[in-house]
């Protein structure tokens, strides 16, 4: 008789494993399964965010940035650094250390949790008495029954057609991070967060840089105001971003990738390069789910259908994350993962997409939460804008940071924060200030009104906040 268990969450991603251990603080019987392997095969929890996304790109992206400021800005501080080189192999050997860290502090966590791992493929069986038989397949293949399934699988790298990955020189984000030597040419397909943050390392680390991007904006999802900010910064570091054009055919050979493509004005162009990444997004993975065998239904993207509450058309499946509709974002997926535990223990779980935050984390970061200008005009929303440079915020000159801007957006009427959208130094870590007062459903004046020490960064969001009202105090 197969093992018995109360909660049975397929994938151990940021979604899966959030939500196997949130199952077992509610008391729940967890178990949760997970195929990802490290290079000795052993297991690898943490999906694609540990692995081969969130946490290894912000190592690499940390070590080119110590890299391109030895080089070029210890100098105005009085450090005097001579010959300075990268050692891509140490680089590379240190996001690895720092993806173990992580995959083992998961599975310190399932223990300290109680939380019952099994390292292998999870695939549905059948409906069985009072749940689903999921099947195992990894080192020794067993079956396990659980009463309530939590799919959390993630998603893929999606691929050009016609242009498979062989993660030699057709890289995905996966083959991105292992870049064995810096290129002397880079391509990227794509200007989305993937192309901008692997684009930002090996520029810096002295790769040519080209960026192909198909749409005629840049970075059409961001405010039009804070993109064209960030624009003007990827510009003046070398950064080659192409927007409207069209990609024709891809021929990889022994030395490297050559592509074909008519640029904005239409006009046939050839781009030679070492290696290639594309960035063209993701697809959700269900891949060897056998979800026919128990009737789950997908849509026509390949995406679990869900409903507000993460409810699939099966009693008892749930999913969340990647694999189901919205933003694919580790911190939704989280979010998801500890709503969906809740409601299962019959609480109510509480997700809200609109104060979901998204951050690119280039040098300057962008960072915003809520709604962009465009999508208030677009919408015939009333509204007021408050914007505050870094050039005027005394913390900012003191770093040598002082790019980009703090853009706040109220409601004309109420003065209800509606969106803010930071371009600048630590963007990441500023947007949490904004993620609580819309939460709260905090006015501009609400901001304006608050102590912020000085000198801060966050100093920037307060008089952002008095712009909405134009009285900033130091612009």
């Amino acid at each position: 008789m197969s093992k018995q268990f109360d909660v049975i969450v397929i994938g151990g991603g940021p979604g899966g494993y959030i939500a196997a251990i949130r199952a077992a603080q509610l008391g729940f019987n967890v178990a949760c399964i997970d195929e990802w392997k490290n290079e000795k095969g052993g297991p690898a929890p943490g999906g694609t965010c540990t692995n081969v996304g969130c946490i290894p790109s912000k190592a690499l992206l940390q070590s080119s940035e110590h890299f391109e400021h030895a080089n070029k800005h210890f100098a105005e501080h009085g450090i005097t650094a001579s010959d300075v080189k990268m050692d891509v192999a140490k680089m590379i050997a240190r996001k690895d250390a720092v993806v173990k860290q992580n995959n083992d502090g998961i599975l310190y966590l399932f223990k300290k949790n109680k939380v019952s791992f099994f390292h292998g493929r999870g695939s549905f069986v059948k409906a069985a008495e009072g749940g689903y038989e999921i099947k195992v397949a990894g080192a020794a293949e067993e079956s396990i029954t659980g009463k309530q399934i939590i799919i959390a699988t993630g998603s893929n790298a999606r691929a050009l057609p016609g242009t498979p990955f062989d993660e030699e020189f057709v890289l995905s984000n996966d083959g991105a991070l292992r870049v064995g030597a810096v290129p002397k040419k880079l391509g990227l397909i794509g200007s989305g967060v993937i192309g901008l943050e692997m684009g930002s390392v090996w520029r810096r680390l002295g790769a040519e840089v080209t960026i192909l991007e198909g749409l005629p904006t840049f970075l059409g999802a961001v405010d039009e105001q804070i993109a064209k900010e960030a624009k003007k910064a990827f510009d003046k570091q070398g950064l080659k971003i192409e927007l409207g054009v069209k990609v024709g055919e891809i021929k990889t050979g022994k030395k490297g990738v050559s592509i074909a493509y008519t640029n904005a004005k239409g006009e046939a162009q050839a781009l030679e390069v070492d290696k290639l990444i594309v960035s063209i997004g993701r697809v959700p993975n269900t891949i060897g789910l056998n979800t026919e065998a128990v009737g789950l239904a997908l849509d026509e993207r390949g995406a679990i259908v869900v409903d507000a509450d993460c409810k699939t058309n099966l009693p008892g499946v749930w999913a969340v994350g990647d694999v189901v509709r919205g933003p694919m974002l580790a911190h939704k997926a989280e979010e998801e993962g500890v709503a969906v535990a809740e409601r299962i223990a019959g609480q109510h779980g509480h997700v809200n997409f609109n104060t979901v935050p998204w951050v690119i984390y280039t040098s300057p970061e962008i960072a915003w939460v809520g709604r962009t200008e465009q999508q208030l005009k677009a919408d015939g929303v009333k509204y007021k804008a408050g914007t505050f440079p870094f050039l005027a915020n005394g913390r900012a000159r003191a770093l040598g940071d002082t790019t980009g801007m703090v853009k706040m957006l109220a409601d004309a009427d109420t003065d209800e924060i509606l969106g803010v959208h930071i371009v600048g130094p630590q963007a990441s870590e500023l947007i949490s200030e904004a993620v609580v007062a819309m939460e709260f459903k905090a006015s501009s004046e609400d901001i304006a009104r608050i102590c912020h020490a000085h000198p801060s960064l966050s100093e920037a969001t307060k008089e952002a906040a008095l712009a909405v009202d134009k009285r900033t105090l130091n612009f």
